[in-house]
């Protein structure tokens, strides 16, 4: 892909390293008490007081593909880990987005206009709650409790239903007549954490999620003709399957190649499932921080397996279930075999940490814990982008349990260079240039604003650049600096200290500069804190014979790294780079030295990943 060049020399890392000693991040006063209260470290650790809470869902729902009516009950042990005593509990209503009144961003069908998600019932450790203690607010709802002291267990029980979106699909809802994607479809404790208390930012159809790691049982009731797929594993597929389709799931568990579980002619024959009115699917995952399912009455399904951590022998099963009218989907569950191949053992390098990965097709581009679902696309490019970008997210939210809510660059600017690293290792025909030109086009606009900006505050191009492609260049811009090895080094103390748990952005940052041994802060504040432009230009070319040096002046104020590209009079070409470690000192311009092999034609800077503003100024020629 990037033509990354070797590490820079250890001297010139010191000496940025020294460089940038005095620099400090600057931070809230919100975040900053999470030191003084000892919940987080300036190393970038867990503090020796850091909590989160956690709970234990017992989920039982039936669905219903006719009316889309969802009713169920969800059992929750929930455990206030935190030093605090809670009088209130706050829960998250996420079908609430379709309710009347409620506040939304996105527009959607009248006809999905809803009543919201019904209430029935709450018992807190078998008592009755009272409607009257509790308050809806759209996709919030607060429950007035007795107070719940530190360390203390409370078990609550609550009946609901409401009926699914059948037009306008935010993230999930009908397919077709036969298929359903249906996400955020209980009523959960919402995030109670060291840093903002309750997490009460409103979900409004835009913004993604922030949620607990949690253990979750759940019973989903179908039509007998309809199969599950969802979060976690299938404990009971002897009840819900035929014994042939139980043997194939098997088989596909522990083979490489790509086992066909369900085929057209299995759906025509009718035969897949046990043949009652209802099917009960019974799934168990734990340490995840959601749970989501999908059913269809046609898809067919195919699936592979592979070895993602050589240590253990451990494998992960990777699923395409999908209308098979959809004739490019059939090249998709081998594009997740290798976006898992290639997280597990190229990059970020960390074996896959669930036990499956489900690609459902759907009519939305979006993540879930062991699950995707995704619309088709023609061409195989695309689908490849989008594969990977989506089953990349499991790293980031889900295995660090971000806060995608507040700091959406945290897992979109991982999952932007998961995808334009690992798309080309799927197919080398591919150069990935998602969010490049948007990156380029509105750097220093009015809309322009720094990467640290809170999510919901972002709005027009921000919106977009701000949490996919600008942290993208961040984290490239380092690993290049850094170079792979020692990139990975530190890149793993980030991901072994706080996956299953809450990290904040200077919890990253400052793994980072821990794990690696430099201080990068000059580079983070650059291009994460301060408003500003990349932009390059080749200010001043001159040569004694045939050595030559180049200089490259930063017009702008972003770092962005140098890459020169010398194409010769005899069709040949030579690259020469160096970089962002090049603007560590404050310097607005540095050199570049090369020996020219022949006539030189032109020289070009920069490469496809090296954002910049204005290009009139990137070429000379002699």
């Amino acid at each position: 892909m990037i033509n990354l060049k070797k590490l820079l020399p250890v001297a010139l890392l010191l000496g940025s390293t020294m460089a940038s000693a005095q620099i400090t991040l600057p931070i809230n006063t919100t975040l900053q008490k999470t030191y003084t209260k000892g919940t987080r470290t300036r190393g970038g650790a867990p503090g020796k007081n850091y909590w989160q809470n956690t709970a234990d869902y017992s989920i039982k729902v039936n669905f219903d593909p006719k009316t889309l009516e969802i009713t169920g009950t969800v059992g929750i042990d929930y455990i206030n880990n935190s030093p605090d005593t809670l009088k209130k509990l706050g829960f998250k209503l996420y079908p609430n987005v379709y309710q009347k009144g409620a506040p939304r961003d996105a527009a959607i069908s009248p006809n999905d206009v809803s009543d919201g998600v019904k209430i029935k019932s709450i018992t807190l450790d078998n008592q009755p709650v009272d409607s009257t203690k509790r308050r809806v607010n759209a996709t919030n709802m607060s429950l007035r409790v007795k107070p719940i002291s530190p360390k203390q267990k409370v078990h609550l029980d609550i009946a609901y239903s409401f009926i699914l979106n059948k037009t306008s699909h935010i993230r999930g809802g009908q397919v077709d007549p036969g298929a359903f994607f249906v996400a955020y479809f209980f009523p959960r404790v919402a995030v109670y954490d060291d840093i903002d208390g309750w997490n009460e930012f409103p979900y409004t159809g835009s913004q993604e999620f922030y949620n607990d790691f949690c253990h979750f049982n759940a019973e989903i009731t179908v039509p007998g003709d309809y199969q599950v797929w969802a979060t976690g594993n299938l404990k009971n597929a002897n009840e819900v399957y035929n014994p042939k389709y139980v043997k194939l799931i098997t088989s596909a568990d522990g083979a490489d190649k790509i086992t066909d579980i369900v085929t057209e002619a299995d759906v025509a024959a009718g035969d897949i499932t046990k043949k009652n009115a209802t099917n009960t699917w019974k799934f168990e995952a734990d340490s995840v921080t959601d749970l989501a399912f999908a059913t269809s009455n046609h898809y067919i399904w195919k699936a592979s397996s592979l070895v993602v951590d050589p240590k253990t022998q451990r494998r992960t099963r990777v699923d395409a279930v999908f209308n098979p009218a959809h004739k490019d989907y059939y090249e998709v569950v081998d594009y997740a075999r290798k976006t898992v191949e290639s997280m597990s053992y190229k990059f970020p390098k960390w074996p896959y940490p669930y036990p499956h990965e489900t690609v459902f097709d759907g009519l939305a581009q979006m993540e879930y814990p062991m699950m995707v679902n995704d619309n088709p696309l023609e061409q195989s490019e695309d689908a490849i982008e989008l594969t990977d970008h989506e089953i990349f997210h499991t790293m980031f939210p889900f295995y660090m349990g971000i806060n995608e809510t507040k700091y959406a660059f945290m897992d979109e600017g991982w999952a932007t260079i998961g995808e334009w690293l690992i798309s080309p290792d799927i197919d080398p025909k591919i150069t990935d240039l998602y969010g490049i030109t948007a990156v380029e086009n509105s750097a220093g606009s009015e809309q322009d604003v720094p990467i640290m900006t809170l999510t919901p505050a972002l709005t027009g191009i921000a919106a977009f650049t701000d949490n996919y492609p600008k942290p993208g260049f961040g984290y490239l811009y380092v690993k290049e600096m850094l170079g792979d090895k020692l990139f990975t080094k530190a890149l793993h103390n980030y991901i072994n200290l706080w996956h299953g748990k809450h990290p904040m952005p200077y919890d990253f940052f400052n793994c980072m500069n821990t794990g690696a041994g430099i201080n990068m802060n000059w580079f983070w504040k650059n291009w994460f804190f301060d408003n500003g432009i990349p932009d390059l230009a080749i200010s001043k070319v001159t040569h004694v014979a045939k050595q030559y040096t180049v200089t490259v002046t930063s017009i702008g104020n972003k770092a962005v790294p140098v890459h020169l590209t010398i194409f010769y009079a005899d069709g040949s070409k030579q690259s020469v780079g160096t970089s962002i470690a090049a603007w560590a000192k404050g310097n607005k311009s540095t050199t570049l030295n090369f020996g020219a092999k022949g006539a030189i034609k032109q020289i070009t800077l920069g490469t496809t990943y090296d954002v910049d503003s204005d290009k009139s100024n990137n070429i000379w020629k002699p």
